[in-house]
């Protein structure tokens, strides 16, 4: 069965500068949650890597962050669907942790504890750290223009060579990628 991993804040959810902290600052973006759901009906495990340094900095809690998720989990099993899992990173970007994103220990956490392989399978994400993580790991890189991905796409339109010479699809918004990797199932 296919994999899809998603980053959360600006690919499924709006993103803030000054973070999500709470249930009502976690608002879906248009099409994400019925994008997550198609995912699941077309056949993929659906499992979500995120950064929340909010955590380490003290901005909201682990009740709070599970709140978020529920609400997440919650909304996409409305719409039929279903997310195999969540992981996060709670750390600060300085504290140098396995687990923060460009790194890759949430994608390891996501195979043993999942048990699944997530070689070769689709990482969606807006930021740059996504996309080296996705090609750390051996997934394949895949950007969206929401949150940060209009930043991102700019940056690597002017330096081409950032990525290496990996192959990377870029689309508006997770409903779009989902569409795309739909038809490649």
């Amino acid at each position: 069965m296919p994999v899809l991993v998603l980053d959360r804040d600006g690919v499924i959810n709006h993103d803030s500068v000054d973070f999500i902290k709470s249930t009502d600052e976690f608002v879906p973006l248009p099409g994400s949650v019925l994008a997550i759901a198609r995912a699941h009906h077309a056949g993929w495990k659906v499992v979500v890597a995120t950064n929340q340094s909010g955590l380490g900095r003290g901005l909201f809690d682990e009740y709070a962050l599970a709140q978020m998720h529920e609400k997440l989990i919650t909304l996409v099993e409305d719409a039929g669907g279903e997310i195999e899992g969540i992981v996060f990173c709670p750390h600060l970007p300085e504290t140098g942790c396995d687990c923060r994103k460009p790194r890759v220990g949430l994608l390891t956490e996501i195979e043993s504890t999942f048990g699944l392989s997530l070689a070769g399978e689709p990482f969606v994400g807006d930021s740059l750290r996504d996309l080296e993580a996705a090609i750390a790991f051996g997934c394949r890189p895949v950007l969206v223009r929401t949150g940060k991905g209009r930043e991102t796409e700019a940056k690597l339109l002017s330096e081409p060579n950032l990525l290496g010479t990996t192959d990377l699809s870029i689309f508006d918004d997770l409903a779009a990628a989902v569409e795309s990797l739909c038809g490649q199932v």
